[in-house]
């Protein structure tokens, strides 16, 4: 790994020399330099992103799409979501707002003996090295996503922001970001609070998002992919994502009359609730939330297809910030 560190270290101090360092001399922020330059990482790790979901990924949706892709400019407003996290715009409002609260308040918590609790501490010379260190890491924060996700769907002041998520009905590689950004400031506030709690190291939290984030590009993506009866349980595939989206199960069960009630519940609730995971299928299993079936639905939401109370369908907003607003009027008990 020493040879990629090194080269990403080289590329990211030309970046930074050549393009980030000289903004910021002129922007007046000489005191932040040293935060520059981890933006500049973040940065960096984003362009690297950007090119494996277009060079990568793309070729696997042509190869076996799902569906044809009809509605063109919501995969625009999801490229949109994409450049924004990925090129770290998102990142340097978060930046900008909370970084000083967090600071504070860690800084408060270390006075009064709070101590972090490292991981890779637990068994000095195995868990400390270096791949043993980040699987652990990344088994930890994937839990923490996992519940993360729980919660999304679990509370319904929650879910009136995560529904934009499952909103859209052509989902592609770039769905993985279109989120309502109070959703990703909730629960980015999360994680941050938790790798101060256990330690993680700063080269490691990047590694770690940047796999997360390029699995979830995958396993959003538009192709008719699965892993197998064995790699299905290690590693979540296009296929196992694809199930937590599904609405037609719902559909389905409703429109059956020989479904007895007892079936019908059973039926909606494995549809509304399943496959919460965000890299591995063992959060799923442990907590029997894995549905391993072999299908490729519709996505979406239902009250995007069912008319509700007012005989209307809801609207989710078709551009970036008709979306963001309709999720605060949802929030509100507007919408």
């Amino acid at each position: 790994m020493e040879w990629w560190t090194s080269l990403f270290g080289s590329v990211q101090q030309w970046l930074f020399e050549a393009l980030v360092q000289p903004v910021m001399f002129h922007a007046g922020m000489a005191n932040l330099l040293e935060d520059g330059y981890d933006a500049t990482g973040w940065l960096l790790v984003g362009l690297l992103q950007v090119v494996v979901i277009v060079v990568v990924i793309g070729p696997l949706e042509r190869w076996r799409p799902v569906e044809a892709v009809t509605d063109r400019r919501a995969v625009r407003t999801d490229i949109i979501y994409t450049l924004i996290h990925r090129l770290g715009l998102f990142r340097l409002g978060l930046f900008l707002a909370l970084t000083p609260l967090f600071d504070a308040l860690f800084g408060m918590l270390r006075v009064h003996g709070l101590r972090t609790f490292n991981i890779d501490g637990i068994w000095p010379g195995v868990t400390d090295l270096p791949l043993v260190s980040l699987a652990l890491y990344l088994a930890a924060f994937d839990l923490l996503d996992y519940l993360i996700h729980r919660g999304q769907h679990r509370f319904e002041w929650w879910w009136k922001l995560h529904s934009l998520h499952h909103s859209q009905r052509q989902m592609t590689k770039w769905s993985d970001s279109r989120n309502h950004l109070l959703d990703d400031v909730i629960r980015d506030a999360i994680i941050v609070v938790v790798a101060q709690l256990i330690g993680v190291a700063p080269g490691q939290f990047v590694a770690i998002v940047a796999i997360a984030q390029l699995s979830e590009n995958l396993h959003h993506a538009n192709a008719r992919i699965w892993f197998g009866r064995i790699g299905e349980r290690l590693w979540i595939s296009p296929r196992f994502h694809r199930r937590h989206h599904a609405v037609s199960l719902v559909e389905a069960a409703i429109g059956d009359p020989h479904l007895p009630a007892r079936a019908l519940a059973a039926s909606i609730e494995r549809a509304r609730g399943c496959n919460f995971g965000v890299l591995l299928p063992l959060w799923d299993m442990l907590f029997a939330t894995a549905n391993f079936e072999l299908r490729y639905d519709a996505t979406g939401i239902e009250d995007q297809i069912r008319p509700g109370p007012n005989g209307k369908v809801r609207d989710y907003g078709g551009g970036f910030w008709s979306q963001q607003w309709l999720g605060i009027l949802r929030l509100l008990g507007r919408g």
